[in-house]
């Protein structure tokens, strides 16, 4: 945790300063929106490769905090747009129903042990094709959360 506050304090600094200073080999918006795709689907092989129904739903459930810390940092940071905030709540809305759906929470059926990996590549697909991730999320904020999901 004391990591991850570092990594926000240089992170906040870090686009504080950059009309000041150019910032050097950050990725673009479509580099971000690659290397988000390829968290989730590195979260999707993980899950296929162990045959322990908990362990899957361990795997995706700890990607789905993950993402979801990652975006409540990026906003408390104070530099999102609001429409940046608004995309943040429904891909945050969006995710926490999947982590509900994977655990049977809050009025949705448990996902059965033998669906686990169909399901995790549902995710992938749903969440590389949310409209709050393609076309709403600034270049900004996407590599921001990128960042912070390679801290965790």
């Amino acid at each position: 945790m004391k990591l991850l506050k570092i990594a926000t304090v240089f992170l906040s600094l870090l686009f504080i300063a950059q009309p000041a200073v150019a910032t050097p080999d950050l990725p673009d918006r479509d580099e971000a929106l690659d290397l988000f795709k390829g968290y989730v689907n590195n979260m999707v092989q993980k899950v296929e490769k162990v045959e322990d129904p908990d362990l899957k739903r361990e795997i995706m459930n700890d990607s789905f905090d993950n993402i979801i810390t990652a975006l409540d940092e990026a906003v408390s940071m104070g530099i999102v747009s609001q429409k940046d905030q608004k995309a943040v709540a429904a891909l945050k809305k969006s995710i926490q129903e999947k982590k509900n759906e994977l655990q049977g929470l809050k009025g949705y059926k448990r996902v059965a042990n033998n669906n686990l990996n169909n399901f995790a590549n549902y995710v992938q697909q749903d969440l590389e094709q949310a409209d709050t991730i393609t076309f709403s999320l600034s270049a900004t904020l996407l590599v921001l959360i990128i960042i912070l999901l390679l801290l965790l």
